[in-house]
């Protein structure tokens, strides 16, 4: 009995890491499906919509309607999913580098989550907003520019153009992996800057520059920490079975 409680508690130890889907292969994917999402939110608004030559709130529902169902499908994308995959990649950090700085990976950890939780609401309100957008223009042009004006706002700060959050996470998660020499130091200073501009994006003067850097240097930063924690998985994947 007492040795089949043994093999019990040891297989509950080893549960992340067994076999070939560990956490760490979880959060190497999750790691590059993040960087795919911003890049098909960036080729699908600075492209396919041609967003940056929109001027006028009037335009852009203008836009909206046109675009309703395709537009609607990438909020959710860039939003909702990119959230709820942050929040398997917060958790494999947290998992991988707690050990060698607890407290400060505890508040990195809340910070990441706090960011895909307003990612997230940001998505959700964004795509509600776009649909009663969409039914005003038809009877209303004016209230419905009037009404995206007013909710436009709340998307933005939420999660769609303030980025510190985001940017405190990515700067604590290289600061406590330069700390315990975990991940690559290329890829940690690499971390360093992309934090560093979501957290200038938050001043006005500096809010475009700021979350355009933090926008192109993390995607950057996500696929190189993919690939780490890809490597790193198939690694302990081979450990266990040689084990065995």
């Amino acid at each position: 009995m007492a040795a089949t409680t043994g093999q019990v508690g040891e297989s509950i130890e080893q549960s992340p890491t067994v076999g070939r889907w560990n956490y760490l292969t979880m959060g190497g994917l999750a790691a590059l499906v993040e960087a795919a999402i911003y890049v098909a939110g960036i080729a699908y608004f600075l492209v396919v919509l041609d967003f940056a030559s929109v001027t006028g709130a009037l335009q852009q529902v203008e836009l909206f309607a046109t675009n309703e169902t395709t537009l609607s499908a990438m909020y959710l994308l860039i939003y909702v999913v990119f959230g709820i995959v942050l929040v398997a990649l917060v958790l494999t950090l947290h998992e991988r580098l707690a050990a060698g700085a607890p407290m400060l990976m505890r508040a990195t950890t809340a910070f990441g989550l706090i960011w895909a939780g307003l990612v997230i609401a940001s998505g959700m309100v964004a795509t509600l907003a776009t649909g009663v957008v969409v039914d005003l223009y038809s009877t209303d042009p004016t209230q419905a520019t009037t009404v995206w004006l007013a909710v436009s706002p709340v998307i933005d700060g939420l999660g769609g153009g303030n980025e510190i959050v985001g940017g405190l996470w990515t700067l604590l998660v290289s600061v406590v992996a330069l700390r315990t020499r975990a991940l690559h130091r290329l890829v940690n200073y690499l971390g360093l800057v992309v934090g560093g501009a979501g957290i200038l994006s938050a001043i006005p003067a500096l809010g475009e520059i700021g979350g355009g850097v933090f926008g192109l240097t993390q995607i950057v930063w996500f696929v190189a920490l993919g690939v780490l924690l890809l490597r790193a998985g198939r690694r302990e994947a081979s450990a266990h079975l040689r084990k065995e």
